[in-house]
C-alpha cells in the first residue's frame, strides 16, 4: 500500500481554520525530511551553513547594533531615556535578526533550494517541472533573480514605511515592532512559496495573488517560519523547512485549482 500524498488539502474558498493549516505545514514539511534520505541529507547540509550564518548576525548585531543606533541617537543619561534607548534597541534588533536570517541564508544556500523543491515534488508525484533545456536554465536564472529583487524590494520598503512610526512618544516602537514583524511574516511566506513556483516560471504576480486571496493561510506558514527562527538549535533547519513547506503549500494550490497549470507544462504531467 503506497503511502498517502504528502499534499495538503486547500479549501477552493478561504476558511477561518486556514492559518493553523498554514502554521501546520512545518510539521508535515519536518515529516517528510525524516521519510526521505535526500531530503534529510539537503536538510542537514542546510543547517551547518545556517547555523554558521546565524552566529554570525548575532554576533554583528551584538557588537554593531548599539554603534548604529548610537549614531542617530546618542544615550540619553536619566534613567527613563536609558530605559527607552535600550527598549528601542532590543526590538529593533529583534526585527533586524529576523530579517537578517531570511536574507543572508537563503542567498549562501540559493543553489541548494532547487534541489530541496524538486525532491519535495518529487515525492509528491505529477509534475516534477519542465525538461532542462539551456534556454530554460536562462529563463529560470532570469525570473528567480527578478522574483528575488521583487521580494527583497517590498520587504524593505514596508519595513522603510513603518519607521515614521518611532516617532510616536512611548508605543511607537512597539507597534513598529508588531507591524513589522507581521509584514515581515507575509513576506516569508511569499518567499518560500515563490521557490517552487520561480522554478515553474509563474510570473511574480501569481505569487502576489496568492497572498491577496490566501492571505491567512499564508499567513500561517510565515508565522511557524518565524517562530522556528526563535527556537534554537532548530532554527538551523529553518530554511529547508521552510522550502519544502512553501512546495508543498504550492502543490496544494495547485491541486485545488487555485493556480493555473505551470507555463509550458503539459496537462499530463500535472497532478
Amino acid at each position: 500500500m503506497s503511502p498517502p500524498s504528502p499534499i495538503p488539502t486547500v479549501s477552493p474558498q478561504p476558511r477561518l481554520s486556514d492559518f493553523f493549516q498554514g502554521l501546520g505545514l512545518l510539521g508535515r514539511a519536518a515529516g517528510l525530511i525524516l521519510r526521505s534520505r535526500r531530503l534529510f541529507a539537503l536538510s542537514a547540509l542546510c543547517a551547518v551553513v545556517t547555523a554558521i550564518a546565524l552566529v554570525g548576525l548575532a554576533w554583528l548585531l551584538y557588537h554593531y547594533a548599539p554603534l548604529a543606533l548610537g549614531s542617530v541617537w546618542a544615550q540619553p543619561e536619566s534613567w527613563y531615556g536609558r530605559g527607552a534607548w535600550y527598549t528601542v534597541l532590543v526590538l529593533a534588533g529583534l526585527v533586524l535578526w529576523v530579517v537578517g536570517a531570511n536574507i543572508v541564508p537563503p542567498l549562501l544556500l540559493a543553489p541548494l533550494q532547487d534541489p530541496l523543491s524538486e525532491a519535495t515534488e518529487a515525492l509528491c508525484g505529477g509534475n516534477d517541472g519542465p525538461p532542462f533545456t539551456l534556454a530554460g536554465l536562462l529563463r529560470g536564472i532570469t525570473t528567480g533573480l527578478l522574483h528575488t529583487l521583487a521580494r527583497l524590494f517590498f520587504l524593505v520598503a514596508g519595513l522603510t514605511l513603518l519607521l515614521p512610526l518611532h516617532l510616536i512618544p512611548g508605543v511607537g516602537s512597539v507597534l513598529w515592532t508588531v507591524l513589522g514583524a507581521l509584514w515581515t511574516m507575509t513576506w516569508m511566506a511569499g518567499e518560500f512559496l515563490a521557490a517552487p513556483m520561480t522554478r515553474h516560471l509563474y510570473p511574480f504576480a501569481e505569487v502576489r495573488r496568492m497572498l491577496r486571496q490566501r492571505r491567512a493561510l499564508c499567513l500561517g506558514l510565515g508565522a511557524g517560519v518565524y517562530i522556528l527562527l526563535w527556537v534554537p538549535i532548530l532554527n538551523t533547519f529553518f530554511l529547508p523547512v521552510a522550502i519544502v513547506a512553501g512546495t508543498l503549500l504550492y502543490r496544494g494550490f495547485l491541486k485545488a485549482g487555485l493556480l493555473p497549470p505551470p507555463p509550458g507544462a503539459s496537462q499530463g504531467t500535472l497532478p
